[in-house]
């Protein structure tokens, strides 16, 4: 990719000097994908900046509750370029995840930018234009990196609920202290709402209530970790256009629980999706109601693109892409859940899509998208 500016260097901390706001490639969000591409461009040599609007990297990492352990073990963990540490065996913890960003940013001084929030991402004379912070910057090409993690979703009719029941979504939660006793409602059926029920019923009385097609898989398999096995037959590898990836990709998997076990093991009560709320009761699916002290929303989150000023999205509200190539010349996306497959937006697959939006920018492929889930066409004959 040709370069419209002179390389920046860094200091001991992987902060660019100041050289001018003007790079080849501009990287918005500094969690595990933006980490990712940012050690493939390092790698070739691209002038490129990480930004980020948080005050440290990894922070939708932050944000989980305090005992979250990972169901991919440490093996399956890593960033390219860098182990993850530990038994390869084990499972990490959130604050391993943590510190293990920290250290992969220091390690390769990548040129990230904390409290930059990109109020704005707009074309420029055919480059883009970014505000971010207090500065703006210019971009040859850019890369949204920002994940899956971005505004907690909480159904709306949860603001039906009276004052003295407690609310709060899954985000917030960090662990049991947090909720008042009494009777609890987790509501999500994904592996966050299985992981916070098992938590909290060790002090209160829970209800889970699902409300999604679910995929119970063991975490182990004939004393091998699960994505060995993903790995061995290329499952893991199997595209979201598929006809495995379209019937698994609308699925909860949930890898390490089951409903059988919260019953037997943690004695959690199991509801249908929740469809009403009203003054203290919620109702369920199946015309059932109770009564909690408090309800934890485990229902995921939504996507906020409001700062891109260019048509990105479909009628539906989501991102045109092609394995995060996007309708927008010269615009990727990166993180996405299913971008390209099942371990798109894990920790340790982030990488393949990674090193592919990289190779595209290095070698000036920038042609616009075909949608996922439409054929490429045909060669010109």
């Amino acid at each position: 990719m040709e370069s419209r500016a002179t390389m920046s260097t860094h200091d001991g901390n992987g902060t660019p000097a100041n050289l001018g706001d003007d790079y080849q490639v501009a990287v918005v969000g500094a969690g595990q994908a933006g980490l990712a591409i940012g050690y493939f461009l390092q790698q070739h040599a691209t002038r490129f900046v990480i930004v980020d609007g948080t005050d440290a990297v990894g922070s939708s990492w932050r944000s989980r509750w305090d005992s979250l352990r990972l169901f991919t073990s440490r093996g399956y963990d890593a960033l390219p370029g860098m182990d993850f540490p530990g038994d390869a065996s084990g499972y990490p913890s959130r604050d391993e995840v943590i510190a293990y960003l920290e250290t992969y940013v220091s390690h390769f001084e990548l040129p990230v930018e904390l409290n930059a929030p990109v109020r704005s991402l707009r074309r420029a004379g055919g480059r883009f234009s970014l505000e971010a912070g207090n500065r703006t910057l210019l971009a040859d090409a850019v890369v949204v990196a920002t994940g899956a993690f971005q505004l907690p979703a909480v159904p709306k009719f949860g603001e039906a609920l009276a004052p003295e029941v407690v609310q709060m979504h899954s985000a917030l939660y960090r662990n049991s202290s947090d909720v008042p006793t009494g009777r609890v409602v987790v509501v999500g059926g994904g592996n966050t709402g299985y992981q916070i029920a098992a938590e909290l019923s060790k002090s209160h009385s829970v209800q889970l209530a699902i409300g999604s097609r679910q995929m119970p898989l063991p975490q182990r398999i004939l004393g091998r970790d699960l994505f060995w096995w993903l790995t061995r037959f290329g499952l893991i590898q199997k595209t979201a256009d598929t006809r495995i990836g379209r019937r698994t990709r609308d699925r909860d998997t949930l890898i390490g629980s089951s409903p059988r076990k919260l019953r037997r093991t943690f004695g959690v009560e199991l509801k249908p999706r929740v469809t009403a709320a009203s003054g203290r009761t919620l109702t369920f699916a199946d015309g059932t109601t109770t009564t909690p002290d408090a309800v934890i929303w485990a229902t995921g989150y939504r996507s906020d693109y409001s700062w891109i000023d260019l048509p990105i999205l479909d009628d539906a509200g989501a991102v045109q892409h092609r394995r995060g190539v996007s309708n927008i010349p010269d615009l990727y996306f990166l993180g996405l859940p299913w971008q390209h497959t099942r371990g798109s937006a894990l920790l340790g697959w982030v990488k393949d899509d990674a090193e592919f939006l990289a190779d595209r920018l290095r070698t000036g492929v920038h042609t616009n998208a075909t949608p996922v889930g439409v054929p490429e066409p045909a060669p010109a004959t």
